[in-house]
């Protein structure tokens, strides 16, 4: 019952159901009581009614008291009335005596008219009537038939409430869950939002009594989108503004790098000059994510993937020279993707990145594409550590690096990989490259095909 009680509490839904319901149960008990009393006694007065017919029959007719049967009663009648029909003695008899002839042991000093009597400890209804010849009849039937089928009558006067009482009950639940409807889809709809959808929610197909929710909602969406694109915009701004300051300083270290020095400064100066690497590259980083959250309708065509393999490996190849990794593309399929440009190279790009910057001097880095599901499926695989089961969830977070990596990089490639697959349908999977021994990094993105039935 408690339960019940904080169920109905928390669910309006649930309360409106139960307020309808039950006044609809205490409506209809009333009703049904009230028609089956009024059934009961309209019953009681047709049965009147029928007493008093059989009475002024006998008056227009004046059958014989052997047309009565022995028993008094009219031959061929219906047992189940049980209709008793009696003359009683004239007025010259004694009076306060009963007609022993008769079948049931009336006084013959009855009023004219309706009355309940008790004969032979069994309650009748009678009626007296005083005929034009002067005759007297009693017309009598037993109160416990006739309350048997009075009641029978009234029951069948309340079926109706029995039977569609829980039908409309039914119908209450399902036109409240139907009413509330509108509201789910709408929780639905925000639900399967990306983060990066905060367009207002449509308002005109829903109820009056919901669009103020509606409305306070969507001002809502409207302060967040806004602030959202502030931070987006001081970011972008900030790492502009500090591109230029870092350039000057970077320029200023390659000159120093001239001059003579001990080797002590000139180590000092290395450190100093990959720094300023680190830097740059993190402002790039940082810019190219705020580009990537702010654009939301870049136009798609039709890329190939292994086009863009190439424009990346031309980008990437000195570094992956620089620590000996053995770089390439395995197979020749190809993949027609439909996606914009600039996001796909961003993506593969910034896969190829990390793996060259993760894999040990010596290793290796392949790229291959093949056709799944009617998707293209881009798997970079690289030689190194590869990334921990549990740590796969949070590599996608911003600045997230995993402890000990002692490469230098910002922490900003997942993430930039992860909001360009959000945003253009993508998925993105990881994975180790060599599930045997637990190492390796396995990259998957799985992109739209421009032409499902044909990729190559």
């Amino acid at each position: 019952m408690d339960g019940l009680k904080e169920r109905l509490k928390e669910s309006v839904q649930l309360r409106l159901s139960f307020s309808l319901s039950l006044a609809i149960l205490i409506v209809a008990m009333v009703a049904g009581i009230f028609s089956f009393l009024s059934a009961f006694d309209e019953a009681h007065e047709l049965q009147d009614d029928v007493l008093r017919q059989v009475a002024a029959l006998f008056d227009r007719q004046h059958p014989p008291v052997a047309h009565l049967g022995d028993n008094g009663r009219v031959k061929d009648s219906d047992e189940d009335s049980r209709v008793i029909v009696q003359y009683l003695a004239g007025g010259d008899k004694n009076s306060g005596n009963a007609d022993a002839g008769a079948p049931l042991p009336l006084p013959i000093t009855l009023p004219d008219g309706l009355q309940t009597l008790e004969v032979s400890g069994e309650p009748f209804r009678v009626l007296v009537k005083t005929m034009a010849g002067g005759e007297r009849i009693a017309v009598a039937q037993e109160t416990g038939v006739r309350d048997r089928i009075a009641r029978d009558s009234a029951l069948r006067t309340v079926m109706p409430f029995l039977i569609l009482v829980p039908i409309l009950l039914l119908i209450v639940a399902d036109l409240v869950r139907k009413m509330f409807r509108p509201i789910a889809l709408l929780s639905t709809e925000i639900d399967q939002r990306a983060e990066q959808e905060l367009h207002p929610i449509e308002e005109s197909h829903l109820p009056v009594e919901v669009r103020p929710f509606v409305v306070a909602i969507n001002r809502l969406l409207k302060r967040v989108a806004q602030s959202m694109a502030n931070q987006r915009r001081f970011v972008a701004d900030a790492a502009h503004e500090l591109r230029s300051p870092l350039t000057a300083v970077s320029l200023q270290a390659e000159r120093l790098a001239e001059a003579g020095m001990s080797d002590l400064a000139r180590e000092r100066l290395a450190t100093l000059r990959r720094g300023i690497e680190r830097g740059r590259n993190l402002l790039d980083q940082l810019l190219t994510l705020a580009k990537v959250q702010a654009t939301l309708d870049l136009p798609p065509s039709r890329i190939s993937v292994q086009g863009v393999y190439r424009r990346v490996l031309e980008d990437l190849l000195p570094l992956a020279e620089a620590k000996h990794i053995d770089i390439g593309v395995e197979g020749r399929q190809d993949a027609q993707v439909l996606v914009n440009e600039v996001d796909l190279i961003t993506v593969v790009k910034n896969l190829v990145d990390n793996a060259i910057r993760y894999t040990p001097d010596g290793g290796r880095v392949d790229l291959s594409v093949a056709i799944v599901d009617h998707r293209a499926l881009l798997q970079i695989k690289d030689s190194g550590p590869g990334i921990p089961t549990d740590e796969r969830v949070r590599v996608f977070d911003p600045f997230y690096r995993g402890l000990g990596s002692d490469q230098l990089g910002s922490g900003l490639g997942l993430s930039i990989v992860k909001a360009i697959a959000d945003r253009t349908g993508a998925e993105v999977r990881l994975a180790f490259s060599d599930e045997a021994r637990q190492s390796g990094l396995c990259a998957s993105v799985l992109v739209p095909l421009a032409d499902p039935c044909r990729g190559d």
